[in-house]
């Protein structure tokens, strides 16, 4: 997946902080009634909540979003483990809670100054959390003639299930599923295997189809049959 450069990644902040001074107006509002009996107490609360949503915003959201915030949905971007593997939430507890160090001096300044110097475009928080923020692919449907012949896709002969599959995989996804198929040949062997092992799981995980549709098909077979399934016409 391409990378999402400093520029880019700073206008999906803006927005997410926009996000997070409308969520902390609102909580102000609500304090202002506590105010007037403990004012001591309101102040506090306020430095608190404010701390909660500058920082349990982005990490809520980037866990059950799969590594985006609003502002990243908006800008295409997602922030994903950088050796490819399933995003955890330490890493995105530890990129966030290093926020405050990459937004030093102002306007993250250190972060950003980290982003240009490095080669993965990261920022101090992706460093310790290995992770990185990438765009999301858009592909245009493709032409399935060049994965070479189609075998029998036996995930048709039931067509409900086929649909809720469809539906389950994103696309990203299909396209990771798209781009290995198309360049499995340059993999070496297990590599290669072990490869489409992990695709398969994933894809027969979202879906359980009966035994005779999808037994003893090898996982290349299997992935290429849901690529097919999701850029086929239905």
């Amino acid at each position: 997946m391409p990378l999402a450069g400093p520029v880019i990644r700073f206008l999906a902040w803006t927005v997410d902080l926009a996000c997070i001074l409308a969520a902390s107006f609102l909580l102000d509002r609500v304090l202002r009634a506590v105010q007037v009996v403990q004012p001591d107490a309101a102040s506090a609360l306020s430095i608190l909540g404010y701390f909660v949503l500058s920082t349990g915003y982005p990490m809520a959201l980037e866990w059950l979003w799969r590594g985006r915030t609003v502002g990243k949905r908006l800008l295409g971007l997602r922030v994903v483990d950088e050796e490819g593997l399933r995003l955890q939430f330490s890493q995105v507890a530890v990129r966030n809670l290093l926020r405050a160090v990459d937004s030093l001096p102002v306007f993250y300044l250190v972060g950003g100054a980290t982003c240009f110097a490095s080669a993965k475009a990261q920022r101090l928080g992706d460093y310790a959390a290995g992770t990185v923020v990438a765009r999301s692919l858009r592909m245009a449907p493709p032409d399935l003639e060049s994965l070479g012949p189609a075998p029998y896709n036996s995930l048709k002969a039931f067509p409900h299930l086929a649909a809720r599959l469809r539906r389950r995989v994103s696309a990203d996804e299909a396209a990771l599923a798209l781009q290995c198929l198309l360049r499995r040949d340059r993999l070496e062997p297990e590599a290669r295997l072990r490869l489409f092992k992990e695709l398969a799981d994933r894809f027969r995980s979202m879906v359980k189809f009966p035994d005779e549709a999808v037994g003893g098909i090898p996982d290349e077979h299997y992935v290429r049959n849901v690529v097919e399934l999701v850029y086929g016409k239905e």
